[in-house]
């Protein structure tokens, strides 16, 4: 005698649907409760895969700069951001201040946290009282045992000038620098606070 199926046919077809789709059919057959209750689902799995790669990111960088030190760390940070930063350049080429606000934004909302956004005549401002990836990183105690996630102990660029500073955070020094060395202009510019994790960070799109 057969051992009995976990799941039904339905049940199988259903598991192997993207639960965007499964949101869309729900608010077509008039389901509200499911169609709300499925969005969460949603970002629940989408924060859960963020937080996998943020996690093994961190844990790479942390094996490279104990293992190789600060200018080994520095060059496969440079290399690495680098690969995501190129095509952005091409991307934001010719868009409008408008335009460009609204990507710079779509991008960080990948971080599935809110922030406030301001305006004045100068600039946009992105204020992140919760940083989704690093700060969430150094509120979560990543940085102490068991993880003990590497912090760079040397004051330098890559570290804005800060001790001790988180090693996943250096890569916001890289997506400042590099767009001005390969598009000749900086797309915009991250700014964390003074004792990092401490405060909020700061993007800056400039109007000129």
């Amino acid at each position: 005698m057969g051992k009995e199926t976990v799941f039904t046919s339905q049940e199988l077809v259903t598991l192997g649907k993207l639960t965007v789709d499964l949101i869309q059919a729900s608010i077509d057959a008039g389901e509200k409760e499911k169609a709300k209750k499925l969005s969460r689902r949603m970002y629940r799995e989408f924060l859960a895969m963020h937080d996998l790669y943020r996690d093994w990111i961190t844990a790479l960088l942390t094996f490279i700069g104990k293992r190789y030190g600060d200018d080994v760390l520095y060059e496969a940070l440079k290399e690495s951001c680098t690969a995501w930063v190129e095509p952005l350049c091409d991307r934001y080429a010719g868009q409008t201040i408008r335009r460009k606000t609204e990507m710079v934004i779509a991008g960080f909302k990948g971080h599935l946290q809110v922030f406030r956004v301001e305006e004045d005549d100068e600039k946009i401002t992105l204020i992140m009282d919760n940083c989704g990836s690093g700060g969430r990183l150094i509120q979560e105690g990543a940085y102490s045992p068991p993880r003990n996630f590497m912090k760079i102990k040397k004051a330098q660029p890559m570290t804005f000038n800060q001790p001790d500073f988180p090693v996943y955070c250096a890569h916001c020094f890289f997506q400042n620098s590099l767009p001005i060395e390969l598009c000749g202009k900086p797309l915009f510019i991250t700014v964390p606070p003074k004792k990092i994790g401490r405060g909020p960070c700061r993007v800056y799109i400039f109007k000129e």
